[in-house]
């Protein structure tokens, strides 16, 4: 069983990370896992917080001399603003300076599209500070670290992940563009927008000028892609075991991410039943299928072939044209708190997708093989993929068996 906790605020001294059930020998690098910090912060239109606030990393525990012990692996995130915030943020009761009253200022504009106002409702706040510290995306720096974990996990068993950007507003990758493969993760970070179709990344970077010229901002949808994937990850056998329900909650969990889907998702709706689905036939190697629009899993089981399931993220709500809200503390009109903002964070939200598929993926390959050792989970997963009869082996179709295929 992998387990995984973040603790943290957005302004406060640090982020807390916590792996539990991470098999041992799996190899740790500080630097990787910073460099997965560094790549969250990518992507034109984001803010001037990304270019002062830097992410310290420590791993506290669970790891010795680069490799994972078995035993719960602790990571802390520093924020480097948190001297700035030191009083604001403060778990002891302070008396606020003058320097820093006006941080420490009551936020009773609740912010349309952010937790504020539903999150004081809740919990009994006069004021947004203590729900949009918790609530904010930064948090999503210890996901990302957490990420990295699981993504050198699966690295040991051939199992490797890609993200990249499908749209930006109403810009959209053609239906039949190229997908990109792990190997071409460095070409997709150099990219404005991690794009991985050129001619569309250039008009995204359009849109993307137009929006912070008019002062607003934009959303857009990111694909993750999981290589090397055995079959039967996940199960039918009841809902909260289904592969693509754990991936659509762990990705809806991400902040200001409001749809999910797997494979062609909702374009599939669109078709008819002998359009939809996958057809099957054979070749030397195994049975393959015709195409791959489940996207990597039918019945709620991975089924072998590539893995494809997609996030959409909304506009972010710091909008600088403030958005009409109510004061609280007066019942006046007002205009929403606005702090900086960026004006799509769009590529970074698929770097946060690609964490999360990562630590899913992970869970559930632990579920199925279990293992103490990294070591042991790959012999169990050797010996099953093994035991598949021949006659229900399976293999993804080359280009030409697909061509084959539809000429027959």
């Amino acid at each position: 069983m992998l387990r995984v906790l973040t603790a943290g605020e957005s302004h406060g001294p640090e982020l807390v990370a916590i792996m539990e059930g991470l098999p041992a020998g799996v190899p740790i690098s500080r630097a990787a896992i910073q460099a997965d910090l560094e790549r969250r912060k990518l992507g034109y239109g984001r803010g001037s917080r990304m270019k002062f606030e830097e992410d310290e990393l420590t791993i506290s525990g669970g790891v010795r001399h680069g490799l994972s012990l078995g035993s719960p692996i602790a990571l802390r995130v520093g924020n480097t603003e948190w001297p700035k915030w030191v009083e604001v943020m403060s778990p002891e009761p302070v008396e606020l300076t003058e320097k820093s009253r006006g941080r420490g200022a009551a936020l009773t504009r609740p912010r349309p599209g952010h937790a504020d106002l539903v999150g004081m409702q809740k919990y009994d706040f006069d004021e947004a500070r203590p729900i949009l510290e918790r609530a904010s995306a930064r948090e999503t720096a210890a996901r990302v670290a957490l990420g990295a974990l699981a993504r050198g996990f699966l690295g040991e068993l051939g199992i490797r992940l890609v993200s990249h950007t499908l749209s930006i507003g109403p810009v959209r990758v053609p239906e039949d563009a190229d997908l990109p493969a792990p190997d071409d993760v460095d070409r997709l970070d150099a990219d404005p927008l991690r794009c991985f179709d050129a001619a569309t990344s250039a008009r995204m970077v359009e849109e993307v000028d137009a929006a912070r010229k008019d002062g607003d901002t934009l959303g857009g949808i990111v694909e993750v892609l999981a290589y090397g994937l055995p079959p039967g990850l996940g199960s039918h056998v009841h809902w909260d075991r289904r592969l693509d329900g754990k991936l659509a909650q762990a990705l809806m969990s991400i902040q200001a991410i409001k749809g999910v889907e797997v494979g062609d998702g909702f374009l599939t709706t669109t078709r008819r039943g002998s359009q939809a689905h996958d057809e099957l036939f054979s070749t030397d190697a195994g049975i393959s299928r015709s195409s791959d629009r489940a996207g990597g899993t039918e019945g709620g089981m991975s089924t072998g072939t590539v893995l494809r399931v997609r996030a959409g993220m909304k506009p972010i709500a710091t909008v600088p044209h403030a958005l009409r809200t109510i004061d609280v503390a007066t019942g006046e009109t007002a205009a929403a708190h606005h702090q900086r903002s960026d004006v799509c964070a769009v590529p970074a939200a698929g770097v946060v997708a690609e964490a999360m598929v990562a630590i899913v993926l992970a869970e559930s390959v632990l579920e199925k093989f279990g293992g103490d050792s990294v070591g042991e989970t790959r012999r169990n997963l050797e010996a099953y993929l093994a035991a598949i009869p021949d006659s229900l082996r399976t293999t993804p179709a080359s280009e030409a068996d697909l061509v084959a295929h539809e000429l027959s």
